[in-house]
């Protein structure tokens, strides 16, 4: 059986800004990832000409630290700020 990595599924604190977007924590990243990709997709932020691009509302605004797009890649880093 394969070992999960319990730092990756470890619950953790989730900031205001965040929980706009994802809900109240605490929540493992993975929860949180998955919840975020779902408002992107409910709300169609992602950009349709480069599908790794997220326009960014304004509750994601706060998130990303005010930038109005964000790459798919640079959007985990942005996040992890919001955990604790």
């Amino acid at each position: 059986m394969a070992k999960t990595n319990s730092a990756f599924m470890k619950p953790m604190a989730v900031s205001d800004e965040l929980a706009a977007v994802v809900g109240k924590g605490p929540m493992p990243r993975s929860e949180v990832v998955k919840k975020l990709w779902v408002y992107i997709k409910k709300e169609n932020l992602q950009d349709p000409k480069n599908k790794r691009n997220i326009n960014a509302d304004e509750n994601l605004k706060k998130v990303f630290g005010g930038k109005s797009v964000v790459n798919m890649f640079e959007m985990t880093k942005l996040v992890s700020k919001h955990l604790s």
